[in-house]
């Protein structure tokens, strides 16, 4: 068995061939966390898992990129034809759902902000950690893990920095997972001392700027996903990803950490199980 914590296959891009995709999972003896990035996501997320009860759980969340100006909160604001706006109690009634394991996808995304104009740039940091905040406090009052998509602007750690001070602002911590992890060293190891937990996807399969990082972290702090439909390992490189191919990034991890890909599997599946408490 192997675990992919991190895929979207409730998205309308495996609308044709879902059955198949999930098929193919499970011939590789493949579970996964679908993951929510808005409410309607989160909602079919979990329509998904419901289906498939002893292979797939889900996760609700409200993804950063979803809070340009015209996507805030304010419900006075929203009209029927609006983009969806975030909504904290939406999620939390999605929340409680048992088949939902975790808080997010939710966090900072600094990679997209507005160019060349700071007012932009200063709302959207506040919007994006007001938000992730909400959900933060969700996580703790659900006792769920959180899943974390912070994403740092281009050769600097300021996300994660600005994660770490967040989550310092609360008395707990709920178990967290930084997905698609692209941190430096120095940022690697204070979030190993808070606790944080890290996924890796096929990217690790193509390109070796992950490497240092990968043999740092211990393997019982490593999670694996595919985060598909992005991301596909190198065999199968420009195509729609899928939660079978995780087979490859695992093969990669273990050659990048001298390990046999039976104890990746199994070491990662552990951590799965672990933090998002499940039981199989």
């Amino acid at each position: 068995m192997i675990f992919d914590v991190h895929t979207h296959i409730h998205f309308p891009a495996y609308d044709q061939d879902r059955a198949e995709v999930l098929k193919r999972a499970n011939e590789c003896g493949v579970k996964m966390i679908c993951v929510g990035t808005q409410a309607s996501t989160s909602e079919s997320a979990i329509k998904l898992a419901e289906k498939n009860p002893n292979d797939i759980w889900a996760t609700v969340g409200f993804h950063p990129n979803h809070l340009a100006e015209e996507w805030y909160y304010d419900k006075k604001e929203q009209s029927a034809d609006s983009p969806e706006k975030f909504d904290i109690d939406r999620l939390r009634e999605l929340a409680e759902n048992p088949k939902v394991v975790a808080i997010g996808e939710c966090g900072l995304d600094y990679y997209r902000l507005p160019a060349n104009n700071q007012e932009l740039i200063t709302n959207n940091k506040k919007r994006q950690r007001d938000v992730f905040s909400q959900q933060i406090q969700l996580a703790l009052s659900s006792t769920k893990a959180l899943m974390i998509h912070s994403r740092p602007s281009k050769g600097t750690d300021d996300a994660y920095e600005d994660t770490l001070n967040l989550v310092a602002s609360f008395k707990a911590l709920p178990p967290a997972v930084a997905h698609f992890y692209v941190g430096s060293l120095a940022i690697t190891k204070r979030l190993l001392d808070a606790g944080f937990y890290f996924t890796f996807g096929g990217v690790i399969t193509f390109s070796r700027d992950y490497d240092e990082i990968l043999k740092y972290i211990p393997l019982d702090r490593i999670l694996l996903e595919t985060d598909a439909p992005y991301v596909a390992p190198a065999l199968y490189r420009g195509r729609r990803n899928e939660p079978a191919y995780i087979v490859e990034t695992a093969k990669a991890l273990a050659q990048i950490k001298n390990v046999s890909f039976e104890e990746v599997s199994q070491q990662t599946t552990v951590n799965a199980l672990k933090n998002f408490r499940i039981s199989i």
